[in-house]
């Protein structure tokens, strides 16, 4: 009967940390999920945000911004260009230029 018990202790005392492990592996992968979908989140509003600079400066003055300086300056959108790399590209003027953000990988 002694054997059952301590072979019993023993699985006992492995469950507890196996189980433990599990679970903090659980909200590791939790965790980076969310930091994941929170930067993907983070470049669709850069590129929302953008778009909408665009939009306002052909509503307002009839042309679409020539560069990207120019919707940072005249249309308050920020950019943390160490984090994000934006290609902007016009074809015409009165064309909605096409807009690419991508994270900075450096």
């Amino acid at each position: 009967m002694k054997k059952r018990k301590s072979v019993f202790a023993l699985l006992q005392g492995l469950l507890l940390p196996c189980v433990a492990a599990v679970v903090l592996l659980g909200f590791v992968s939790a965790v980076n999920d969310l930091d994941n979908g929170r930067e993907q989140e983070d470049l669709q509003r850069l590129e929302g945000a953008l778009r909408r600079g665009c939009v306002a400066c052909y509503a307002a003055e009839g042309v679409y911004p020539p560069d990207l300086d120019y919707i940072k300056e005249h249309y308050g959108v920020q950019v943390d260009e160490s984090k994000y790399i934006v290609y902007y590209d016009i074809f015409a003027e009165n064309l909605m230029p096409d807009i690419t953000v991508l994270e900075n990988m450096q």
